[in-house]
């Protein structure tokens, strides 16, 4: 089969888009062809979709629409592409991130390389000890709602191949198919779930946010994580101009700002005495509030506004181990099997809600222990039905064997 070629898109780019593809795995589209599906014949896939994005002719299927709950109620769509609309997805992903990195600002955190939500964490720290007021805000169905002609319009102003615009403007017109298999023509937003929309997402917002705080309000220092943003002040009055200047120009870009998220708070410490009543706020899984600190040099104990791993982290990871990891079920099980299947997830939330304030984390390593202590007490008749005997039968495990559990390291075994 002869290709004349209309756009310059190499086959090495659509190949490396399928190795990140098939790294994330994820659902099957519309199609119902899954990621082993689509290996079995990848040379003819991955070449159908390098042929028709070079020549032009490439159109993305509708995206199936999932609706998923929200952590806060209710539910929310995702729109999921099929296995071949990610790989084309990604070669364009990745097309655009050389272009517009440079152009995105430092206090933008969410979808980008070389940054993280532990980086925000951290400089949102720093400057609630600076500023003693904080206003937090979040977007209302930003992916749903991004305005298509803004979008393109900043979108033509760093992108010049044409073949980048044209497919950028057919995903976000491409039609969800919803489960009952209504198909939802779209006129605004770019799907939540497309490899694309992230940073489509970003470049809205860093028009409509990020470049626009800079110039009309340089002096006041901000942070963003996708749709959830914090500005800090330095006295109410500010903060509650602030969330007006926000609400209007959100609105002149046909966002909305979510009310029941978006509060004023202070940031209150041992210095700052205030009868406002916010005094804490939760940001991407940690919540800022007062918290008892120790100094360091001297050993005095002091209350700083220190952010910890929220409550309702702490909640959901807890239900992981009690309704998903099911250890009383396991009792087949050697104790280092249990640790080196579980280990992973544990590190991994460590590593993430330890990097402040660890102590917050000392319920949840009690409750992996319960866990384990009910694992024991299934697997060793004599420890059945005694409390007291299956705890000391997991202490004398830990004495031997200290490391054998990442979360050890945060408790040990009381």
């Amino acid at each position: 089969m002869s290709c004349t070629k209309s756009f310059n898109i190499s086959k090495q780019e659509v190949m490396e888009a399928w190795r990140s593809v098939r790294s994330k795995r994820g659902s099957a589209g519309i199609d119902r062809e899954s990621i082993e599906m689509f290996e079995g014949n990848l040379k003819d896939n991955l070449y159908k979709i390098w042929y028709r994005m070079s020549s032009g002719t490439y159109f993305p299927p509708p995206v199936l629409g999932v609706a998923i709950p929200k952590k806060s109620g209710g539910e929310r769509i995702l729109g999921i592409p099929t296995v071949s609309d990610r790989v084309a997805q990604v070669v364009v992903q990745r097309r655009l991130e050389v272009k517009l990195e440079p152009i995105f600002l430092s206090d933008s955190y969410g979808y980008r390389p070389g940054k993280s939500a532990i980086d925000a964490i951290a400089v949102t720290k720093q400057r609630c000890w600076k500023k003693p007021w904080v206003l937090e805000f979040d977007i209302r169905g930003l992916f749903d709602n991004i305005r298509h002609d803004l979008l393109e319009k900043a979108l033509s102003k760093h992108v010049t191949e044409k073949w980048i615009l044209l497919y950028v403007q057919r995903w976000l017109r491409a039609p969800m198919k919803l489960s009952d298999n209504t198909q939802v023509q779209r006129d605004k937003g770019t799907p939540q779930g497309g490899c694309v929309s992230p940073i489509l997402s970003n470049l809205f917002l860093h028009y409509v946010f990020d470049a626009w705080m800079t110039r009309i309000h340089p002096r006041l220092k901000w942070c963003r994580f996708a749709d959830d943003g914090l500005i800090h002040c330095a006295s109410l009055a500010q903060a509650n101009f602030m969330k007006q200047e926000l609400t209007k120009r959100l609105k002149a870009c046909g966002l909305e700002i979510h009310e029941g998220k978006t509060r004023i708070v202070f940031c209150a410490d041992n210095n700052r005495k205030s009868q406002h009543d916010v005094t804490e706020f939760t940001f991407l899984g940690y919540t800022f509030r007062r918290r008892k600190s120790k100094n360091k040099m001297t050993g005095e104990i002091f209350d700083s506004f220190q952010p910890a791993v929220s409550l309702d982290a702490l909640k959901s990871m807890r239900r992981v181990v009690k309704r998903d990891w099911q250890l009383k079920s396991m009792a087949h099980l050697e104790l280092r099997e249990i640790a080196a299947r579980f280990n992973p997830v544990i590190r991994g939330w460590i590593n993430y809600y330890g990097r402040f304030y660890r102590a917050a984390l000392i319920p949840l390593a009690l409750h992996i222990n319960e866990h384990l202590r009910l694992w024991a007490a299934q697997k060793y008749r004599p420890l059945r039905g005694n409390r007291g005997l299956s705890y000391d039968w997991l202490r004398k495990v830990y004495k031997v064997s200290p490391n054998l559990f990442t979360h050890w390291e945060v408790s040990r075994v009381y």
